[in-house]
């Protein structure tokens, strides 16, 4: 039986490879619009990001994020998707 290989991707934070069950994907759709895809299915450009605060924060800072989808994005989206990756606000 063949072993079923599981997909890596990149953190745009830490720079490791995990599995991409693991990382959330950050995505730019055709319209320039930028959201967290919860299911890793929506269409357009995307990057990973793992499920913590300090990789975002490390992404924010170095700009790889915005490399990686290819424009610029606004503080306000940083903030909504800041949001979404610490609800309670935890450091």
């Amino acid at each position: 039986m063949k072993v079923k290989k599981i997909p890596q991707r990149m953190c745009t934070g830490c720079m490791e490879m995990k599995c991409k069950k693991e990382l959330l994907r950050i995505v730019r759709s055709k319209e320039g619009e930028i959201s967290i895809d919860l299911i890793g299915k929506k269409p357009g450009r995307g990057a990973y990001i793992c499920k913590s605060i300090e990789c975002f924060e490390k992404s924010f800072k170095t700009k790889r994020l915005e490399r990686n989808l290819g424009g610029k994005i606004s503080e306000e989206i940083y903030g909504t998707l800041k949001e979404q990756i610490n609800p309670e606000g935890e450091v």
